[in-house]
C-alpha cells in the first residue's frame, strides 16, 4: 500500500505534548499509518487558588489587550473568568499559534490576534497591534502558566506599555513514563520523536536513562521552532529536524522524512 495513509506505516512516533493536547497529533499520525506512543513530557494543572484570575476578571474594562500565551492558558483563564462575567467585546486578546487562537474564538472571544506563519512570541511582537505606538501608556495582561519566557512581558515594558502576568495553570516534569520509554527505544520499537517545546526536551534528557538516551539521542527528532532544535542539538540529540509550526507542520515533516526513507531503502 502506498500513499499519504501509509506515509509512517510500521513507525512508531512519541508524542509528547501535554495529555489535553496530544489527541489531534496522535489521531493523524494513525491516519498516516504510524502508531503514535504517547508519552506527556509537561503534566498541567490548576490552580488550587484561582482568586488571582478571578479579580483579574475585573481589570478587563481597564485593558489594551489581554494575552494568553498558550490554549492551556485559554481554557484556565476563561474557564474562571466567563461565569464571572462576559468578555468585554472591544477588548482585544492576542495569542502566539492558531491552536490557541481557535480556542479564543471558541469561547466566543470577537478580536482576536494572532501571528501568522511563525508561531512564538517574537511574531506577535512584530504584528502592529503590540507596537508602541499603540501600546505605549497602556494596561496589558498576559495570563500564562508559572514560569515562562520574560520576552513578551519585557519587550512591552520597553514600549511604555504597563504589564501585569496572571498565573493560570502550572507544570510541572513528568514522574511516569521512564520504564515505558526505556522498553520502546532499547527494544527498537521507537522510530521517531516529536518535541514541541524547550521545556520538554529538556524533561526528556531528564527521565532517560543513560543507555536508554545513548540509543534515543541517534533517532530522528521533529522540532516546530528553531529555538527548541537549538535546545535539542544543546541537549545531545544529533538528528534534529525543524518543521513548520503546528501539528500540520509536524506531520508535513514527519511524513516527508519517511516516505524518502522508505525510497531510499527499497533502491
Amino acid at each position: 500500500m502506498t500513499g499519504a495513509g501509509s506515509a509512517l506505516a510500521g513507525r512508531r512516533v512519541l508524542v509528547t505534548r501535554p495529555r489535553t493536547q496530544a489527541a489531534a497529533l496522535g489521531e493523524a499520525i494513525r491516519a498516516a499509518g504510524g502508531e503514535p506512543l504517547l508519552l506527556p513530557l509537561i503534566d498541567i494543572e490548576p490552580l488550587d487558588d484561582v482568586q488571582a484570575v478571578a479579580d483579574a476578571a475585573g481589570r478587563l474594562d481597564t485593558l489594551a489587550l489581554a494575552i494568553f500565551v498558550s490554549a492551556n492558558a485559554v481554557a484556565h483563564t476563561l474557564d474562571v473568568m466567563l461565569p464571572l462575567r462576559p468578555w468585554p467585546p472591544d477588548l482585544a486578546a492576542a495569542t502566539i499559534g492558531e491552536q490557541s487562537a481557535q480556542a479564543l474564538r471558541a469561547r466566543g472571544i470577537p478580536r482576536v490576534i494572532v501571528p501568522h506563519g511563525r508561531s512564538d512570541s517574537e511574531a506577535l511582537l512584530a504584528l502592529p497591534e503590540l507596537s508602541a505606538a499603540v501600546l505605549s501608556g497602556r494596561q496589558v495582561l498576559i495570563f500564562r502558566g508559572d514560569g515562562g519566557r520574560e520576552l513578551l512581558g519585557d519587550t512591552l515594558r520597553e514600549r511604555g506599555a504597563s504589564v501585569d502576568h496572571v498565573t493560570c495553570y502550572r507544570r510541572r516534569a513528568p514522574t511516569e513514563g521512564a520504564a515505558m520509554l526505556h522498553e520502546a527505544v532499547m527494544a527498537g520499537r521507537l522510530h521517531a520523536l516529536t518535541l514541541t517545546s524547550s521545556e520538554s526536551v529538556r524533561n526528556l534528557r531528564a527521565l532517560a536513562t543513560p543507555d536508554c538516551f545513548e540509543r534515543l539521542s541517534g533517532l530522528p527528532l521533529f522540532v516546530p521552532h528553531a529555538r527548541i532544535a537549538e535546545q535539542a542539538a544543546e541537549q545531545g540529540f544529533t538528528r534534529v529536524i525543524e518543521t513548520a509550526a503546528s501539528d500540520a507542520g509536524l506531520m508535513i515533516g514527519l511524513t516527508d522524512y519517511f516516505s524518502q526513507y522508505a525510497s531510499t531503502e527499497s533502491t
